[in-house]
């Protein structure tokens, strides 16, 4: 089942974005904190209190097994870009013991549903390059390039 999250599911999310921040702790801990906290709770609270970003979960057994953060975007009125509605996943995080159940492609097609009820015109998300799982994951799921983020560490 995959519904909208409440506060009730704030424990299981922080554990969730736990998994997150180790995955890319480990992958550059020249960037990410071990043992840090994307979202107080207070925050999390906000979030879900907010009409432009959602935050779906994945439940099975009264178990949160994962979630989809997700934030509205247009630019209306831009200079150069066109005023289309985007939903952006933000975060998309099934929970270790879970995984391989198909419980990200199930979150992942909710979100598009989600999306297309919304007027959007396309969904987006980023991916850490050293995240090899997950850029694998969303290939499989059709999603393609759309920009790449470069750096030069000084």
């Amino acid at each position: 089942m995959i519904r909208r999250a409440e506060e009730r599911d704030i424990p299981a999310i922080d554990d969730l974005l736990s998994q997150v921040l180790n995955v890319h702790h480990e992958g550059r801990p020249d960037l990410f904190r071990s043992n840090a906290r994307k979202y107080t709770d207070s925050e999390l609270m906000e979030i879900l209190r907010d009409e432009s970003r959602p935050i779906f979960v994945a439940e099975e057994d009264g178990t949160v097994t994962g979630y989809a953060f997700c934030i509205f975007q247009q630019h209306i009125g831009h200079n150069i870009l066109t005023d289309v509605r985007t939903l952006y996943i933000d975060d998309l995080c099934v929970d270790e013991k879970f995984r391989g159940r198909h419980i990200g492609t199930a979150l992942y097609e909710y979100v598009l549903a989600f999306a297309r009820e919304q007027g959007c015109y396309n969904v987006t998300l980023n991916v850490w390059a050293c995240n090899e799982d997950a850029m694998r994951f969303y290939e499989h799921l059709g999603l393609r390039t759309q920009k790449i983020g470069m750096e030069t560490i000084l």
